[in-house]
């Protein structure tokens, strides 16, 4: 499954002790890439979504059509840096085979994806900067430096389950599999960042995915943005290159709404995901 790209980070107030907390929500929604930063210790954040689904293809001669509901909660855990993340992604959908006269239909229903993980910063460019801001914000706007170039790095390490007969996964692929995945992000002008994400998914498993993810986000102003997302994946069981685009509004300091789009340029399988969703921050820090 996948859902459209948007990658919304908000802009962070330095301190004279490193922290992360942003008094903006930092999301994100409403895409696959994530972003290098955590949401800062001791915030609970929701993001979730509802995507339409349809598939045709062209070779196997079948086609689907459906609905599901994507999901991340995200918990800022013991230090700024360190984040524990659920992600989730549950479908249902009718799979029609056109070889059949009538057409033989059944309907499919089983998460594409569960899995448990958590997300530590290994590198930050502005820690230890005391004289401007520590902005990792797509809603921030300031003047370009060329030092921005250079990206925050987090290493990621999860956990996948899967259940026995998922129809939405390679056949034999059953249980826990490791999966491991570095995250980059970057300010290339004063109202752009740049997200590269690289993962290795269901190690050892019958479905063993290479995948990396290009996001590229443009804040228009302080309320709106827009993106565009490459997303490529490469294993045994699938191999599929998808193009998001979509927009972003910060609808208040902890409070994001989204929507967009996905495409691919085949017929095997053709697909057409469309989503809508939010984001939500909890924060428990009654000081700040």
């Amino acid at each position: 499954m996948f859902r459209t790209t948007l990658l919304i980070i908000s802009l962070l107030i330095y301190q004279n002790s490193f922290s992360q907390y942003t008094d903006i929500i930092n999301s994100n929604r409403p895409g696959n890439s994530s972003g290098a930063f955590s949401v800062g210790k001791n915030i609970l954040q929701i993001e979730s979504g509802f995507f339409n689904a349809k598939e045709k293809h062209d070779l196997l001669n079948y086609e689907t059509k459906g609905f599901g509901i994507d999901f991340k909660i995200r918990y800022g855990f013991l230090y700024e840096k360190l984040e524990i993340v659920i992600n989730g992604v549950y479908q249902a959908d009718e799979f029609s085979d056109l070889r059949y006269n009538p057409v033989n239909s059944y309907d499919r229903k089983n998460f594409k994806k569960f899995q448990l993980g958590a997300k530590y910063l290994i590198f930050d460019p502005k820690k230890g900067q005391e004289d401007e801001p520590n902005v990792y914000s797509y809603w921030a706007d300031r003047r370009f430096n060329l030092k921005n170039l250079i990206p925050a790095v987090s290493a990621y390490v999860g956990v996948n389950v899967d259940s026995k007969d998922n129809p939405f996964t390679s056949s034999g692929v059953n249980g826990i599999s490791p999966s491991l995945a570095i995250f980059t992000q970057s300010n290339i002008t004063n109202r752009s960042v740049l997200i590269s994400n690289l993962i290795l998914d269901r190690i050892g498993s019958y479905q063993n995915d290479f995948q990396y993810i290009i996001s590229l986000t443009y804040a228009f102003n302080q309320g709106f943005i827009g993106f565009i997302e490459k997303h490529g994946i490469k294993s045994n069981f699938y191999a599929e290159n998808k193009l998001s685009l979509g927009l972003a509004h910060l609808f208040n300091d902890n409070l994001q709404i989204d929507a967009g789009s996905t495409l691919n340029f085949k017929n095997t399988p053709k697909i057409n995901y469309i989503n809508i969703g939010l984001s939500y921050r909890l924060n428990l820090y009654p000081s700040r």
